[in-house]
């Protein structure tokens, strides 16, 4: 029973799966079933607490790590898990927001997190606010070392950064893109010198619905989990019948159906890296893109 994809980028590659206590919430032994790519793999703790699964009778690589289970389909991942180094980070508390359930792209749900122009249309008030519209210059480039995306000084002034900030202030981001389905923010926080965390890791339960799992590492001693959390379910209610209102669903990586700006540049480096990799999952195929672009059918 093999996966509804042949893309390598997807097979070969470590998914997040679910929230890692839904193993341990079982009966001893008893599998868990998980959604991922079109099928319901069988997930399950052996009795010394390591995780296992299969799909059907074909057993599966799996992994927990981040308080989330992680699997690779063909069991051969191509890479190692990215670091998060923040996870571990003394003083810095984890919070898991839950997962949120998308009816679009991952790949869309992942460039919608890297846009900042639309901070103060969206999200009035929170990460932006009219007539501070401005995306000011930044820097992005693709780390020879490790192929991850890394776009630094990133500044934007917003009104309410977090659940921590009370008033209006220039905040500064660094974006990371480490998966086609994966990425991370960080930001100013309240303790001087750090960055606070948040990771976005998406299950792609096919190839137009995810569940977005929130991961926070913050240094933040004021707010309550419950509030930071609601902060988190704030703007992604906002984003959310956004991008699922988009028409196609999937995301056209040529440029020929939807026109970057040069805010959009972090975008454009997103699309031409999944182009590179030969991203099939969750993209628009190209005859498809210039069948829409050609009747002009782009929401």
């Amino acid at each position: 029973m093999p996966f509804a994809t042949d893309d390598p980028n997807m097979l070969d590659d470590w998914l997040v799966a679910g929230p890692a206590p839904m193993l341990h919430g079982t009966s001893s032994g008893a599998p868990c079933r998980v959604q991922l790519l079109g099928e319901r793999p069988a997930a399950w703790a052996a009795p010394d607490g390591t995780p296992q699964a299969r799909l059907g009778t074909q057993p599966l690589a799996i992994r927990e790590r981040y308080g989330y289970l992680w699997i690779c389909p063909s069991g051969h991942p191509a890479r190692p898990l990215f670091e998060f180094p923040e996870y571990e980070e003394p003083g810095r508390r984890i919070v898991d927001c839950g997962g949120i359930g998308v009816a679009a792209s991952g790949l869309r749900v992942i460039e919608n997190f890297l846009d900042m122009a639309h901070f103060p249309f969206v999200h009035p008030d929170y990460l932006g606010k009219v007539p501070h519209t401005e995306v000011a210059g930044y820097k992005v480039e693709v780390d020879p070392a490790t192929g991850e995306i890394r776009a630094t000084d990133c500044r934007f002034w917003q009104p309410k950064a977090s659940a921590a900030h009370d008033s209006g202030s220039e905040v500064v981001y660094t974006y990371r893109v480490m998966q086609p389905f994966s990425a991370m923010l960080y930001k100013s926080s309240s303790k001087p010198g750090a960055l606070d965390a948040i990771g976005l890791f998406l299950q792609p339960l096919d190839e137009e619905r995810v569940v977005a799992h929130t991961l926070l590492a913050y240094f933040d001693e004021v707010s309550s989990d419950a509030e930071l959390i609601a902060f988190q379910h704030t703007i992604f209610g906002q984003d959310k019948p956004i991008l699922e209102s988009h028409r196609p669903q999937l995301l056209p990586l040529e440029g020929r159906l939807e026109t970057p700006t040069r805010a959009d540049m972090l975008s454009v480096t997103y699309r031409r890296w999944l182009r590179e990799r030969g991203q099939q999952y969750g993209a628009l195929a190209a005859d498809r893109t210039a069948a829409l672009a050609a009747t002009g059918s782009a929401a």
